[in-house]
């Protein structure tokens, strides 16, 4: 397995490991909030590896995206059982995830590969950002910023993957 790929299944060990320190809440938010960001820095570094040296796998393509989706969408939905997050903004979050995903899957049978676009990345760093203040920011005007990080990582969210469909259409409407 190579470096990238090994930096993908780091990722995916790591956000179990954020969930139960969330879980356990008292002063392991802190803890919860550096593996999550330990998780986020291979996420950086996995697709610039695997593009400057060549390594770029099938399953890098697949794993990869899956990895991004499950660091941080879970610690959002545990966000919301802490009362940091607001359920309605975490299910349109976890709802375009899956459409996006969905729709991935339908080109990938009809041999079309969606690739993340600067959008998708200049969302999941909006993302990984606000998952980040929302632990750490939980009162005050702290909760004020991380709200409105989440808010711009929402609407990026929502607007990317309704570009990405709508760029690609066309997997859909020979339906």
């Amino acid at each position: 397995m190579n470096l990238p790929n090994r930096l993908t299944v780091t990722r995916i060990a790591l956000t179990p490991a954020v969930c139960l320190c969330m879980y356990a809440q008292k002063g392991c938010l802190w803890i919860a909030a550096a593996l999550f960001a330990a998780a986020a820095v291979t996420d950086f570094a996995d697709g610039r590896i695997a593009r400057g040296r060549g390594l770029i796998t099938d399953f890098g393509k697949f794993m990869d995206p899956v990895a991004d989706k499950l660091l941080v969408m879970c610690p959002m939905i545990l966000l919301v059982g802490l009362g940091r997050l607001p359920a309605w903004m975490c299910a349109l979050f976890v709802a375009r995830e899956l459409a996006v995903s969905g729709f991935r899957l339908v080109a990938a049978l009809k041999d079309r590969v969606i690739a993340a676009d600067m959008l998708g990345k200049y969302k999941t760093t909006c993302q990984i950002l606000s998952v980040l203040l929302l632990m750490l920011l939980p009162e005050g005007a702290g909760r004020a910023v991380a709200l409105a990080a989440a808010s711009l990582a929402l609407a990026l969210t929502v607007f990317s993957g309704a570009e990405c469909i709508w760029k690609n259409r066309d997997i859909i409407t020979d339906m």
